[in-house]
């Protein structure tokens, strides 16, 4: 019975940075089994407001995340293209979070920022330059940034 289900501030931290030399293998992207009330994602009601987690996410959360943490995603006014998205560690739940997990890697989105991010997928990108969470594939998008954590959304 994996479902999204309001569970109280947020205490956030830094994320780690990533351990040198340890490779995160982004493969296929999964599709996340959980849901709001369905036990698999429905096309054809994206209201139901899933996030999925990337293969290389839930490995990454697993290397990182200690004991209740987990990771929240939020998204905020600003950035350069109107709104961006905003990674933390945090284990504390508030009555508007959202929360999922896959493979023992969990994942808390408010209900505000849920509405921009419904049917996104959330990676673990490592590159030479920088290693971070991302939201990919985001519908709810017009367009992305080059930085990569800044959106503008479809009206």
């Amino acid at each position: 019975s994996h479902s999204w289900r309001p569970a109280p501030l947020c205490r956030g931290r830094a994320l780690p940075a990533p351990v040198p030399g340890s490779a995160c293998a982004v493969g296929r992207p999964l599709r996340w089994a959980s849901s709001f009330s369905q036990p698999g994602p429905t096309e054809s009601d994206p209201s139901e407001g899933q996030v999925f987690l990337s293969e290389s996410c839930v490995k990454r959360l697993l290397e990182i995340t200690e004991g209740s943490e987990f990771l929240r995603l939020q998204v905020e006014g600003g950035g350069c293209s109107g709104f961006q998205y905003k990674f933390s560690l945090d284990t504390v739940i508030n009555p508007d979070d959202r929360q999922g997990q896959r493979g023992g890697a969990r994942v808390v989105v408010d209900v505000d920022s849920l509405a921009f991010v419904k049917g996104s997928m959330v990676d673990f990108s490592q590159e030479l330059i920088r290693s971070s969470f991302q939201v990919v594939s985001n519908p709810q998008a017009e367009k992305g940034c080059s930085c990569g954590t800044s959106f503008s959304v479809k009206f």
